[in-house]
């Protein structure tokens, strides 16, 4: 079985197959099933066993087989089942294995767990699973207690409760001593290291380096994934955007090695928010069209939705942005589930607003998210990061027309970016500040937003991402109105991409062919304010012709067009 001296190990179905009593084959199905779960973390290899169990115990009516093989088929995480019917099949196997257990078998504590989870989770709840973890932690059994635990901290993954999540992590990690299975441990690393990120904690890579240590030495395909999405989140967060594409593709597919039902929306999620960054997010919508309505999505994940209703309004389709900001919003936002995406799915809400001139939701966003200022907007299990929740805040102030707001938020945005060392978004929250700043336009308003701009391009350039321009004489700022905002003020960037000139405003980006117009629209935005002599612009026009072949061939000017030039400047002079 171990696979010893060059040998191949033996797979599961192999091993059943050697096997010839159905009593002796429902124990290795048990066995394989619990190997690849809790040692291995192959979840896909795991269902394939407890299911073969399921069958083998009901076949011979060997209940405490028959909960044994549900609760693995239940997984590691909670709600691994996604579809309608996949949820209702686990279920009702649990429900049904239940009623036929005696109350005082350990089982029977255990299934209890997992039902009350399975139903708080969805809900976007908790006291259920709360109440039976009482009962676990009063109860001898350490395995009904780990899953009690692990299961307790899923339900919680909302921004409400961190420091209990801390607590139940510390907690699971402890009891994992006296259960003595790998999952246990792994898991409780595995929660501390998440909740740290998401607490914004600057000592959270420190517990993913532990984590790394013991998945080298044995590797986990589950606690892998979420490993591997952590490091997209932070390539992300560094600026390493070119990096992190490729990143997220590896992510997929570990997840999918895994058999984690998450590893396709993961990584799409990372795409998202490099995207976002690069303001290329219109290129997604195709996706987030399909995406927003796929039944794998966690029930309690509406941050698909919101990344569809803005990129809909980056893209002018107002219809399609409206009606998916407006189905985010319900009765009252306030009902929207506290999830483990809830931060991202807010800064796609306060954002969509923003492009909406909706002052009414992004207030609304703002009262809500006022007690969570001092957190990241970090999403799912540390897959992606929107930067500091004082971002966020700090952008529906400006729609709201809460200028003074607006700038104590982003000033504080900025410093708690620069903190998580979120490159992108202390680029993100500078520009937002030199708006603020422009907008309010008080006593020395006007220099502070020249500074926080010029800091901002200094560090795109050096990240490669689009950086918005200092603002033309007069205007105030990001072309991104809202009531009481000027209409005016696009910020704009053109640079080389191959053979091919990108064209940015604010978050929305084209690429289109060279041609001597482009280079000089170039040359004119990368030098704000500047007065430029025709001949000088002409004269670089024509050296940079010389130096690609992309330029295009005809002359800068030819006579007829220098002709009509002096006989227009005789005509002013006249």
């Amino acid at each position: 079985v171990g696979g010893v001296g060059g040998v191949t190990p033996m797979t599961a179905a192999r091993r059943l197959e050697l096997v010839a009593d159905p009593a002796d084959e429902l124990q290795v199905a048990l066995a394989d099933g619990a190997r690849a779960q809790h040692v291995d973390g192959d979840l896909q290899a795991s269902r394939q066993s407890f299911e073969r169990a399921y069958r083998l115990a009901a076949h011979a009516g060997d209940v405490p087989a028959m909960a044994l093989a549900a609760l693995g088929l239940a997984g590691l995480w909670v709600r691994e089942r996604r579809t309608v019917a996949g949820a209702v099949l686990l279920e009702e196997r649990l429900a049904h294995v239940l009623s036929r257990l005696d109350a005082r078998d350990p089982l029977t504590l255990r299934i209890r767990a997992r039902l009350a989870g399975e139903d708080d989770y969805v809900r976007g709840e908790h006291a259920a699973i709360l109440a039976v973890l009482g009962e676990a932690r009063a109860a001898a059994d350490p395995v009904a207690l780990a899953e009690a635990l692990s299961i307790a901290h899923h339900c919680l993954l909302g921004p409400d409760h961190v420091q209990l999540r801390s607590q139940l992590a510390v907690e699971l990690t402890k009891v994992s001593v006296r259960t003595q299975r790998r999952s246990d441990l792994l898991m409780g690393l595995l929660w501390q290291t998440v909740d740290s990120f998401s607490a914004g904690d600057p000592h959270a890579g420190r517990l993913l380096s532990e984590l790394r240590d013991h998945l080298r030495e044995r590797h986990h395909l589950a606690a892998g994934f979420v490993v591997s999405a952590i490091e997209v989140m932070l390539a992300i967060r560094a600026g390493h955007l070119d990096d992190a594409e490729p990143l997220a593709a590896s992510c997929a597919k570990s997840g999918a090695a895994a058999g984690d039902v998450d590893n396709e929306w993961w990584s799409a999620a990372q795409l998202v928010t490099i995207r976002w960054y690069q303001g290329r997010l219109v290129e997604l919508l195709p996706m987030l069209r399909d995406r927003a309505h796929s039944p794998v999505l966690s029930a309690v994940d509406d941050s698909s939705a919101a990344a569809l209703a803005v990129a809909a309004a980056l893209d002018g389709d107002r219809r399609t942005a409206a009606s998916s900001l407006a189905a985010l919003c319900g009765t009252d936002l306030a009902r929207l589930p506290r999830s483990s995406s809830w931060l991202v799915t807010m800064n796609g809400i306060v954002e969509a607003a923003c492009l909406l001139q909706d002052s009414v939701v992004a207030e609304r966003a703002y009262q809500l998210l006022r007690p969570y200022a001092a957190l990241p907007m970090v999403g799912s299990l540390g897959v992606t990061c929107f930067g500091s929740a004082h971002q966020c805040l700090g952008v529906a102030s400006l729609t709201s027309g809460q200028l003074d707001r607006a700038v104590d938020h982003l000033r504080a945005a900025v410093q708690h970016n620069l903190a998580l060392a979120h490159w992108p978004a202390v680029v993100t929250s500078r520009q937002r500040l030199a708006q603020a700043y422009a907008l309010r336009r008080g006593p020395g308003d006007t220099e502070a937003g020249r500074r926080e701009l010029e800091l901002a391009a200094s560090e795109a350039t050096a990240l490669g991402l689009p950086a918005l321009g200092l603002p033309a004489l007069g205007l105030p700022g990001p072309g991104l109105p809202g009531p009481g905002f000027p209409d005016a003020g696009t910020f704009a960037d053109c640079r080389r991409v191959g053979r091919q000139w990108r064209l940015a405003w604010w978050q929305r980006s084209v690429l289109v062919e060279d041609s001597i117009g482009l280079v000089h629209l170039a040359v004119l935005i990368a030098n704000p304010r500047q007065e430029i002599p025709a001949a000088d612009l002409v004269t670089g026009l024509a050296a940079l012709g010389r130096g690609h072949g992309g330029a295009a061939a005809h002359p800068v000017l030819d006579h007829e067009a220098i002709g009509e030039y002096r006989n227009r400047l005789k005509r002013l002079e006249a």
